[in-house]
């Protein structure tokens, strides 16, 4: 089996918001597991946080997620989750992933012929959404 890389988020509560949003883009399954579920809380303040989410998408994206309780949480990171694939179907992407959240570059041709384009998500996840341009032959 190849192995594969799979985005793991983390959030500073409000990981089930983030992981539903995601849900409404992307389709398919979402499981949802809270501090709470699994026995896991330090205290009441971290039953409903959740401790590990997992989203499978209709069209193969997958992510995982959590919160992260207390002041271990550090918004951002030094990463971006890249999407690749149909035009039709990342526009799409695109506009629900940008909308309240910060275009960093507009999605537009690039210099390399592919549709590109970067934001930063409402819930402060850095995205990378880019349409390879068509070989001509």
């Amino acid at each position: 089996m190849p192995a594969r890389v799979t985005p793991y988020l983390n959030f500073g509560g409000n990981a089930r918001e983030a992981m539903e949003f995601y849900q409404s883009i992307f389709g398919g399954e979402l499981e949802i597991r809270t501090f709470g579920d699994l026995r896991a809380a330090q205290d009441s303040g971290q039953e409903k946080l959740v401790a590990h989410a997992m989203l499978k998408g209709d069209t193969g994206v997958i992510l995982m997620g959590s919160d992260v309780p207390g002041p271990e949480y550090k918004a951002g990171g030094s990463f971006s989750v890249a999407l690749g694939g149909d035009e039709a179907e990342l526009t799409a992407y695109w506009g629900r992933l940008s909308d309240g959240g910060a275009v960093t570059v507009p999605f537009a041709r690039s210099a390399w012929g592919a549709l590109h384009g970067q934001c930063v998500d409402m819930f402060g996840t850095s995205w990378l959404v880019n349409v390879t341009a068509p070989s001509i032959s």
